[in-house]
């Protein structure tokens, strides 16, 4: 029997973009090596906020971006475009530590849009969360990828692109 990784906040992010995308990442087909809009946002993401104690790898399942206290986890992302994805990372990261006993809410930063977004976990949320954590797993247990969509706006900025539509 197939052993699944843990559920990590990428493969979260993916779900609400693409699941092709997903379950392409976490069966270690990696393109983002390929991509200009990837390498700005790790860009992004490595050189703001550099007074933080960064990447906080939690049960080699969660890595969040950073802390601010008293509470708040914070994700660092390079524009708002998937917002909604950003959100349920976070959502997800939330509701990861409420399982081990800790309270905090989060905090997306847009820093080239010089915005910040508060995230919080609602009870429904948290339904949703268990729902599509429950999709996420059967996603990743097949044995091909989910075949490919053609999103307006996000699939030409794809690194997957290539291998989903040439």
């Amino acid at each position: 029997m197939l052993e699944l990784k843990p559920i990590t906040g990428v493969y979260v992010n993916y779900y609400f973009i693409c699941k092709r995308k997903m379950w392409l990442f976490a069966n270690d087909i990696r393109m983002e090596q390929t991509s200009e809009t990837v390498a700005m946002g790790k860009f992004i993401d490595e050189s703001t906020y550099t007074r933080k104690r960064r990447n906080i790898l939690i049960d080699n399942t969660i890595n969040i971006d950073f802390f601010e206290f008293p509470g708040y986890i914070c994700e660092v992302k390079k524009s708002d475009a998937m917002e909604e994805a950003d959100k349920w990372q976070v959502k997800f990261y939330i509701y990861y530590l409420k399982k081990k006993g800790l309270a905090t809410k989060g905090i997306l930063h847009y820093p080239k849009q010089k915005r910040k977004e508060l995230v919080e976990l609602t009870h429904e949320d948290e339904t949703k969360l268990e729902k599509l954590l429950v999709e996420i797993e059967e996603i990743l247990k097949q044995k091909t990828p989910p075949p490919a969509e053609k999103k307006k706006g996000i699939c030409r900025k794809c690194s997957y692109f290539e291998l989903c539509f040439v």
